[in-house]
């Protein structure tokens, strides 16, 4: 008997044969979100990811017996990096190709209400979905293992060159034998800098996060970063230095690591330790990653992909205001941010 993803691949099929392609990805109308962001609408994802029941149980299996595993693609209409990701990366014969051999990828709308029915049983809408597997970023990505078990988990955009790398590391079972940020160490060769870029809001060592996490009232902001990392280069020359970002930066304490070092710190709980073993331990994989933690030295958000200059900033201010308190979406955070400054006549261009 023909499983329910055979079927619906075939109904699709046939369906596509009829009323054409447009019509079963029909664009948003132009205009703006309801927040004021610019939306660039519903942008047509690639025909080749898998059209599922959203039985995730079942596609692990399929996946599995074509020596596949499943991503789940969690994306929102009006979503710039979610478009990145379709045109910049998807748009590459290299990684459509890499993707569509060794991946089932299978979307999921953060807002919308299908239904999905998880790996241990149980049922949800997708935007139920998304808030129990903890989606903050558009695009995030899920790579799951034979078991349903996550094996890597990108929260936001990664270049082109850094989601090549995740391929090869979830398709070849790395996760099995190596964090990812060293398996992506020890391949990559991308030009940069070379080196750690000094700051003047940046904390001075003795590094004890118990009395930074509260030092002028204040929360406090960790930044990971590498000498050899384009990113941080680009928040240093650019993003760091604007108006915008500075205010943001004023309202924390601002610690800087070389995620790849052995700068001795002090972590909350009291134990000494050095940046390279803390990295290991919150699990950082991405050069720059920005860690917020309350004055009670508990993580608030974390960035850990590329963002342009307005995304940073909202991520500072989210964490900096307490609004996440309140307000646990920071799509929705971002969304009304936005409009705000669109209403005190601020022109938002989130790729800027």
């Amino acid at each position: 008997m023909a499983s329910h993803n055979a079927i619906i691949k075939t109904v699709t099929a046939i369906s596509l044969l009829i009323i054409g392609s447009s019509a079963l990805h029909a664009a948003t109308p132009e205009g703006e979100l309801a927040a004021g962001m610019v939306n660039p609408g519903h942008h047509e994802q690639p025909a080749w990811f898998k059209q599922s029941f959203l039985d995730f149980q079942e596609d692990i299996e399929e996946a599995a017996s074509q020596d596949k595993r499943v991503i789940l693609y969690f994306y929102q209409d009006g979503c710039p990096y979610c478009v990145k990701l379709l045109r910049d990366n998807f748009g590459q014969r290299r990684i459509t190709q890499k993707t569509q051999h060794h991946f089932d990828v299978i979307a999921i709308n953060m807002w919308g209400d299908r239904d999905v029915t998880w790996v241990d049983g149980t049922g949800a809408r997708e935007k139920l979905f998304a808030a129990r597997m903890k989606v903050m970023f558009t695009p995030t990505m899920l790579f799951l293992d034979e078991k349903g078990n996550t094996a890597l988990r990108l929260n936001g955009y990664y270049s082109p060159e850094k989601f090549d790398a995740v391929l090869d590391y979830v398709s070849g079972h790395h996760e099995e034998k190596i964090a990812f940020r060293d398996f992506y160490q020890q391949r990559k060769a991308v030009k940069a800098s070379g080196k750690l870029h000094p700051q003047p809001f940046f904390k001075k060592p003795p590094y004890n996060l118990i009395d930074l996490a509260d030092q002028n009232d204040k929360p406090l902001l960790v930044m990971f970063e590498q000498k050899q990392c384009r990113e941080c280069d680009e928040l240093h020359t650019d993003i760091y230095k604007r108006k915008e970002t500075l205010e943001q930066l004023a309202r924390f304490n601002v610690v800087r690591f070389d995620m790849w070092s052995d700068t001795k710190l002090v972590t909350f709980d009291g134990s000494k330790t050095t940046a390279r073993e803390w990295a290991s331990q919150l699990r950082i994989q991405y050069a720059p990653t920005l860690v917020f933690f309350d004055r009670q030295g508990k993580e608030i958000i974390r960035t850990e992909a590329y963002l342009k200059a307005f995304h940073v900033q909202s991520v500072m201010d989210y964490a900096a205001s307490g609004a996440y308190v309140s307000q646990p979406s920071f799509q929705r955070f971002i969304s009304d941010r936005a409009d705000r400054l669109e209403k005190l006549g601020i022109h938002v261009d989130l790729m800027k």
